[in-house]
């Protein structure tokens, strides 16, 4: 999509530790030239630069793409540019031929990725374009061909955007979930714990603990501890002190506190994308003779639930790792597709074998049972 098409360029607009200007300036120090690049279908980086310089513009370059700014105000630079730029050649003879020679290649209709638009669609695209709909073209097509961690890194941008200044910390605690692959474990009295896979690793390298659950028995244990703490009402305010750090458990837990946290982060993701507004509630099972409709958070929940809404038999491991059910309904069923309209739609997340759970919140916007916008 067009929108997409600036999420390359956007990236050297900003770090999260450096601005535009000093990224620049250090190019130019190691007398380097650096371009990325970036749509719906594909990314790439072209670099030019020294022998003896390319370590250093590599450290940089790994800086680009794994900790972006993705600042709006240079997202509207970038559309400014270009329709100055597209203004400017659209009436140029080799422009006019190159882009019907290209429309020829590529006769594919409009709303494909392929397709070849004119200036005055480019024009008009670039006017409308936002950085959610540029999110949105990333999963345009069969398949996602930008890196994970390029997905996680805008998707956790975005989330700023949706939850604002409002969010409370388990809501924001749950927020991570999105872009934050999760270690889950079962401890001993069946609660079901969540802690950032990262964090875990790095408290379990450095104080030589195996397992979630062993870090979180240990943290109970006052001869040994370590800093993994589990989110509640206690000491929710001090998340706001160590938000990037990432070091949270939460419990999964049906009646805790996380489960409807998330469940309003989810709501708000879903109305700030798609303009509707849903509820979303925690269920135990599904008792629906008449269910119509599913959606899963992540690849596990999604086999799971399209082998029992097709009724294949599931095994007892695999319902094992279903983590949670819920119910999702739209507060006006006129904005379902008319078939579905005022039916829940149920949707799950689920671990895979290894106990690791990676929530996909571009289900939600690919999936749901929409009505079509006249």
């Amino acid at each position: 999509t067009t929108a997409s098409s600036f999420i390359g360029p956007l990236m050297m607009r900003g770090t999260t530790k450096h601005t535009r200007q000093q990224i620049q300036d250090e190019f130019d120090r190691l007398k380097a030239r650096v371009y990325v690049s970036g749509g719906a279908t594909e990314a790439g980086v072209n670099i030019e630069t020294t022998r003896e310089n390319l370590p250093a513009v590599l450290r940089l370059l790994a800086e680009i793409l794994r900790e972006p700014a993705f600042p709006a105000s240079e997202f509207d630079r970038l559309k400014q540019e270009d329709l100055a730029s597209i203004e400017q050649q659209k009436s140029e003879p080799n422009q006019i031929g190159f882009t019907a020679f290209g429309r020829v290649l590529s006769p594919y209709p409009r709303g494909d990725v392929r397709y070849v638009s004119t200036s005055e669609e480019k024009i008009a695209d670039i006017g409308a374009a936002t950085l959610e709909q540029a999110y949105v073209g990333l999963f345009a097509g069969a398949g996602v061909d930008v890196p994970p961690l390029f997905v996680h890194q805008l998707t956790q941008i975005l989330l700023r955007h949706v939850l604002g200044d409002e969010a409370d910390p388990f809501e924001a605690r749950c927020a991570e979930m999105l872009f934050r692959t999760q270690k889950i474990s079962v401890l001993d009295d069946g609660a079901v714990m969540a802690a950032d896979e990262r964090s875990v690793e790095l408290y379990a390298t450095a104080a030589g603990f195996g397992s979630l659950g062993e870090l979180l028995k240990k943290s109970q244990t006052p001869a040994r501890t370590v800093d993994l703490d589990v989110l509640s009402q206690e000491n929710a305010l001090g998340y706001w002190e160590r938000d990037e750090r990432f070091d949270l458990a939460i419990s999964l837990n049906r009646g805790q506190p996380s489960l409807s946290a998330l469940s309003r982060v989810l709501e708000r993701w879903i109305a700030h994308f798609l303009s509707v507004e849903v509820s979303i509630t925690p269920q135990r099972e599904i008792e629906d003779a008449r269910w119509v409709w599913h959606v899963g958070l992540d690849a596990e929940a999604s086999g799971v639930l399209n082998d029992l809404y097709n009724r294949v038999e599931v095994s007892d491991e695999r319902l094992e790792r279903l983590l949670c059910l819920f119910e999702l309904r739209f507060a006006n069923p006129a904005d379902m597709r008319p078939a579905l309209a005022g039916r829940p739609v149920y949707l799950a997340m689920a671990m895979d074998r290894d106990q690791r759970l990676r929530l996909k919140p571009q289900n939600l916007l690919l999936n749901l049972p929409i009505a079509k916008q006249q």
